[in-house]
């Protein structure tokens, strides 16, 4: 049964299937009807196009063909974690969305446009510790398998804790499983904290690790690249903050597999030694590359299309955990 049928000029808002389906208004008149349906893990729609010249082969939702399509009607059944659906946390709901696109061709008298879809759930209770493991977090990219953990205080195994006192260490490290690559190396290129699982426009952000692998909390704490292991693994001893203390945390990073001889002011792992100054982890006698910590890492090679094959980058997430005051 389909919840919804909507002129486009119209802003609706329903229940369906204890989802709340969002259809906002079009920026310019379309001549068509929607009927959507939110499942628990999947989405159908229906788009009915009164336009005669329309070619409904041309929609899209997200990156997404038409399950289905006849003259003037396009029928799409996906699931959420498909068609690059946008996934947001807010208060208690768990949103999805995602744009259903025209895209006209260049002999077109139809123009393009673009209308929002948005089913959004109420958020289940255990969805933190079904989605973000607190302590440990495996991505694929190709064929590169990338890891995130939070360590006990050897790197010895993943922590026992998520709580952890100000002014203590907390053990992080991150890999990349590599079993048809050449040797890569693994950087962290920039690191933020922050009080949710996915970062919004609005996020307040506490920065880590910044400047193409700067570690900035090593200038006024304790927080430390540790000795590397092999290549493919980097150890981060990271000092507690304040920054939202007693709440929960989560860090957000980019993890970068890169050529290890292809080390340059944007493609490293800095950090400060009292005494010393910005030092480069992987060698203390190209410790050059880290001037720019104190300014703006800016790459001196011409860079290529061929250039950027030498490495991957992926976005990770560790947390929730929490940082607590030693006195409460």
């Amino acid at each position: 049964m389909h919840c919804v049928s909507s002129k486009h000029s119209v802003m609706m808002v329903s229940f369906c299937q204890g989802a709340l389906l969002l259809s906002l208004a079009a920026a310019m008149a379309v001549y068509a009807d929607m009927k959507v349906d939110c499942g628990p893990d999947f989405v159908t729609l229906m788009w009915t196009e009164s336009r005669p010249q329309a070619d409904t082969s041309l929609l899209r939702l997200g990156n997404c063909f038409p399950t289905s399509f006849s003259a003037g009607e396009a029928y799409f059944y996906v699931d959420l974690t498909d068609c690059n659906f946008r996934r947001l946390v807010t208060g208690d709901a768990l949103v999805y969305s995602n744009d259903l696109t025209y895209v006209a061709s260049a002999d077109s008298y139809n123009l393009a446009y673009t209308h929002p879809v948005v089913c959004a759930y109420e958020r289940p209770k255990d969805w933190y510790a079904t989605i973000y493991d607190p302590v440990f977090k495996t991505y694929s990219l190709g064929d590169l398998q990338f890891n995130i953990g939070l360590m006990n205080d050897d790197f010895s195994g993943p922590a026992e804790s998520t709580r952890f006192p100000l002014g203590s260490i907390i053990p992080i490290m991150a890999s990349v499983v590599q079993e048809t690559h050449q040797p890569l190396l693994l950087l962290l290129e920039e690191c933020v904290a922050a009080t949710t699982p996915e970062l919004y426009p609005e996020s307040t952000m506490y920065p880590i690790i910044s400047n193409k692998g700067c570690l900035l909390e090593s200038v006024s704490s304790r927080s430390k690249f540790e000795p590397r292991q092999k290549s493919s693994e980097i150890r981060l001893s990271l000092q507690t903050f304040t920054f939202a203390m007693g709440e929960e945390v989560f860090i957000h990073c980019k993890l970068l597999a890169w050529d290890p001889n292809g080390l340059d002011s944007t493609k490293k792992a800095c950090h400060f030694v009292e005494g010393h100054g910005w030092e480069l982890l992987d060698n203390l006698a190209q410790s050059n590359l880290c001037d720019c910590c104190e300014s703006k890492c800016k790459s001196r090679r011409q860079r290529s299309v061929a250039s950027e094959k030498h490495g991957m980058v992926q976005k990770a997430v560790i947390g929730p955990f929490t940082i607590t005051d030693v006195n409460s």
